[in-house]
């Protein structure tokens, strides 16, 4: 598994990303929080980035949980505050409730659960992958026409998700092998992983950051689970998407800080 540091001997955040990013993702979150005095690990989830990606593997919800247990082993941490973006906040919320003694705290932006696992992100690609499936065949755009609209409107500021960008994140799945390692990635997602953990239990200090014009998941979500979950603390962020640490990274990196009691920003990002 892929792992980008920010910053060394601070108390370790654990930055999970999204289904369709990768680590790229926290590229400005990172850095502010090494300023602070914490040390960030940025981790391309197992099948994603510049993890590897064994065709067989499996990359559901309960097995990325396991692969990032592993990862704080080999990375020597005995506990991390984990910070989940959509997918990567069920991930964390598996990992918290499996292993709690792994786990200092819970930041979850635009989180996926209950009935929204699968999300419509993900609904949507797999109705494309059929609306394309002409030009999927031919695997020469790879899967620029299943992800490029999911990426897109994950923003409400166009201007945060550039043509540049855009092709960043469409880099892992070009070609015929990326298409179908997608629909992989896509397939290994199952409520059930989450429908198997009790959230009322979870003890970790939670916070849960929303971004309302998330297209693809219903706003109610986060409040279910402030709800469910005894410590936590809901912030809704109007006017913006599901990708807040590509729309608005200031404003994440403030309120993470303030959560986890680190060293505020001197500078706007």
């Amino acid at each position: 598994m892929h792992v980008e540091r920010y910053g060394h001997g601070g108390a370790p955040v654990l930055l999970v990303h999204g289904f369709g990013t990768s680590s790229f993702l926290w590229r400005h979150v990172g850095p502010e929080i090494a300023l602070a005095d914490r040390t960030a690990f940025a981790i391309d989830l197992f099948g994603y980035g510049e993890s590897d990606r064994p065709f067989d593997a499996d990359f559901g919800i309960a097995a990325q949980a396991e692969y990032l247990d592993r990862a704080l082993t080999a990375l020597r941490l005995q506990k991390a505050t984990l910070v989940g973006q959509d997918l990567g906040a069920a991930i964390a919320l598996r990992l918290a409730a499996e292993r709690p003694d792994r786990v200092d705290r819970l930041i979850l932006v635009n989180p996926i659960a209950f009935d929204d696992i699968p999300a419509d992100d993900v609904k949507t690609l797999q109705r494309n992958t059929a609306r394309f499936a002409f030009r999927i065949s031919r695997g020469v755009l790879g899967a620029a026409p299943l992800l490029e609209e999911l990426l897109r409107r994950s923003v409400v500021d166009k201007e945060a998700m550039p043509d540049a960008l855009l092709a960043r994140y469409l880099a892992p799945y070009v070609g015929r092998e990326g298409v179908d390692h997608l629909l992989a990635l896509a397939r290994a997602l199952d409520g059930e992983d989450l429908e198997e953990i009790n959230l009322h239990k979870l003890a970790q200090p939670t916070l849960i950051i929303w971004g309302d014009q998330d297209p693809w998941v219903t706003p109610k979500v986060a409040d279910r689970l402030g709800a469910a979950i005894g410590e936590s603390k809901v912030v809704h962020l109007p006017g913006l998407g599901r990708l807040v640490p590509e729309e608005a990274p200031g404003v994440l990196v403030d309120l993470l800080l303030e959560f986890i009691g680190g060293r505020q920003r001197s500078a706007p990002l």
